[in-house]
């Protein structure tokens, strides 16, 4: 017995294969003119129709306003008249106002002298995909957005945050300005004690001469020896205050030093801020730009669904 295949034309008659699709798919016939001839139960029921309501109705009821009225909406039916099939997702309007979403395809049929009779619609409901596929995108559309908003905050912050940085950064050089002058101006003043302490030895030097040459000098040098012997006592007082505001200078000098070799230290770390607060306001810009281009995606996947 010759073994038959699976996909001949023998085994399924073309009845039974009409009411396979008549139960899992939603179809209706319409006649050239637009209007409804036949539509099964799922169609109806998608549609929000009772069966027998169906035949008489016409198929600008089904659809938007918009489109009715576009000139996509006479070109389909020009092609469907002359015979072209017409495939794609499309939108319809249910009797209550709803609005669905269908694969569906347009299939002319023919009579036995090869003209359209009669347009066959069969359609797969995909609204609940669509509204699915819609608030997922305007979920990702508003999550952009708040990425975005608060990009843009971070990127304001960061750039509040540089410019009190480079205010700092900029009264930090003041002071290491000032620092270097009371450097300068201590350094000066040792310089003068310095001279102030030789000015005393010599002083003290030209005393203890006097008083060797009014000792030399007798009863008459008595009074030159008071004197010298004072002499002594300023330079020797001149050059204790000196030394006492020599250690004072060196203490201030050793403080300025530390608060120099601090501030330093200071400007090193303002300048690392400054680098990373660029940084991160680079960044955050980085990442404004992608918010944006999400953004920009999600909408024009949104515009093709």
């Amino acid at each position: 017995m010759p073994m038959v295949s699976r996909y001949s034309p023998q085994v399924f008659n073309a009845h039974s294969v009409l009411a396979a699709m008549e139960r899992s798919l939603a179809m209706i016939e319409l006649s050239t003119d637009g209007k409804v001839l036949w539509a099964n139960d799922h169609f109806a029921q998608i549609m929000g129709y009772e069966t027998e309501e169906m035949p008489g109705l016409v198929h600008q009821q089904f659809c938007t306003a918009d489109f009715v009225n576009s000139p996509g909406y006479s070109e389909l039916w020009d092609n469907l008249r002359s015979g072209q099939i017409f495939q794609e997702k499309i939108s319809r309007v249910s009797k209550d106002g709803r609005l669905l979403w269908f694969e569906a395809t347009y299939m002319p049929v023919f009579n036995n002298e090869g003209q359209v009779e009669g347009i066959l619609k069969i359609a797969t409901d995909i609204t609940a995909r669509e509204n699915a596929a819609v608030r997922l995108l305007d979920e990702l559309q508003h999550m952009a957005q708040e990425l975005l908003g608060r990009t843009e905050e971070g990127i304001a912050g960061g750039r509040q945050i540089e410019e009190t940085i480079e205010g700092i950064a900029s009264e930090s050089s003041e002071n290491m300005k000032v620092l270097g002058a009371l450097e300068h101006e201590a350094e000066s003043i040792q310089g003068t004690i310095r001279t102030i302490r030789e000015v005393a030895k010599q002083t003290n030097l030209l005393a203890l001469n006097a008083a060797i040459e009014a000792a030399h000098a007798g009863e008459h040098g008595r009074g030159f020896n008071v004197v010298a012997t004072e002499v002594r006592k300023l330079a020797k007082q001149a050059d204790e205050t000196a030394k006492a505001v020599q250690a004072n200078l060196a203490g201030i000098a050793a403080e300025v030093g530390n608060m120099a070799k601090g501030m330093r230290r200071s400007q090193e770390m303002i300048a690392e801020s400054q680098q990373r607060a660029r940084k991160a306001v680079g960044e955050f810009a980085e990442i404004g730009q992608s918010a944006y281009q999400l953004e920009e995606k999600a909408q024009d996947f949104k515009n093709m669904i």
